[in-house]
């Protein structure tokens, strides 16, 4: 059985693949994705269970190396809620997208780092413990500065409610972190045996949340795919470069550039595409950037970190 859970891990990025595929050949396999069930919205039960993966993950100790390395920490969380933003809404002005995709993008920019980015650092020899604690700090404050950093970018095109957004945050991620870190207090050697498995599990509702979204908006996929996907390519490639830049700039070390690069390239792109779809109703084509960062940054992630490893 571990085996198998690691190598869903392993060839994560192949399965996603595979997964978007049939959802453009068969997008009504994934359309349970994005309904509602007794109430509840199966999209946000996906991401809470991500979350909640990820706090069962973590200790005291990764919010301790907080100020271990001020420094680091404080590069990596400024660039991850400045430059991000900034990147999507050039991007989406350079191109002129429309509204939905507008909004998709920013979202993208605005969320806090994915868990992904853990398991590429790792990967790619960086500083892992800099790279579980930017993704922890980033995920608890990003209530307050995902809404309110949106707001600033798009409130004149679109109206929305930040306080809203506030709320769903809380309910989406931070009440499943708190779960998770209380389940891995009280049982400790429990939460240690299930490491093995629940990078597997993540990256398999992962799929299950790009494919749904996918699926669902294929034809707009399909006829505006060129300029959205070289947008998502260009936003992922200039966070990877800017984090690199600001790295070396700022002195840190090796390890902690590569850290820095990859959490500022890796998004909670699920939160994204959920706050998109929760908020943004009338635009459905707002959930699609989410949708293909996601397949994109697993896809070119696990390429980089051989790369990374190899000659760095």
């Amino acid at each position: 059985m571990k085996r198998i859970f690691k190598f869903v891990e392993k060839y994560f990025f192949i399965i996603i693949l595979l997964a978007v595929a049939i959802s453009l050949v068969y997008p009504k396999s994934f359309e349970w994705v994005l309904s509602n069930y007794n109430g509840i919205n199966i999209l946000n039960l996906l991401l809470s269970i991500v979350l909640f993966t990820m706090g069962t993950t973590l200790k005291a100790d990764d919010f301790i190396n907080v100020f271990k390395n001020p420094k680091e920490i404080a590069v990596g969380i400024s660039a991850q809620y400045v430059i991000m933003p900034l990147i999507a809404l050039a991007l989406a002005s350079a191109f002129s997208l429309d509204s939905a995709l507008t909004v998709g993008l920013v979202l993208v920019g605005t969320v806090p780092g994915g868990t992904a980015s853990d398991v590429i650092t790792f990967l790619a020899k960086g500083d892992v413990a800099l790279s579980v604690s930017l993704t922890a700090v980033s995920t608890v404050i990003s209530p307050i500065l995902t809404p309110i950093i949106t707001l600033l970018l798009i409130s004149n095109q679109i109206n929305f409610n930040p306080i809203d957004m506030f709320i769903s945050i809380i309910e989406i991620v931070i009440i499943p972190i708190i779960l998770g870190l209380i389940l891995n207090y009280k049982f400790p050697e429990f939460c240690e045996r299930l490491k093995d498995y629940l990078p597997a599990i993540s990256s398999i509702v992962i799929c299950l949340i790009v494919a749904g979204v996918v699926g669902a908006n294929k034809q707009a996929i399909l006829t505006s795919s060129t300029i959205i996907i070289v947008v998502i390519v260009l936003q992922y490639f200039l966070a990877m470069s800017l984090g690199f830049g600001i790295g070396y700039l700022v002195g840190m070390k090796k390890k902690q550039i590569i850290t820095v690069a990859i959490e500022l390239a890796f998004q909670n792109s699920g939160l994204s595409t959920s706050l998109a779809k929760t908020h943004f109703p009338s635009l459905s084509q707002a959930t699609v950037p989410g949708a293909l960062y996601s397949v994109w940054q697993n896809l070119a992630g696990s390429i980089l970190a051989y790369v990374f490893r190899r000659f760095l």
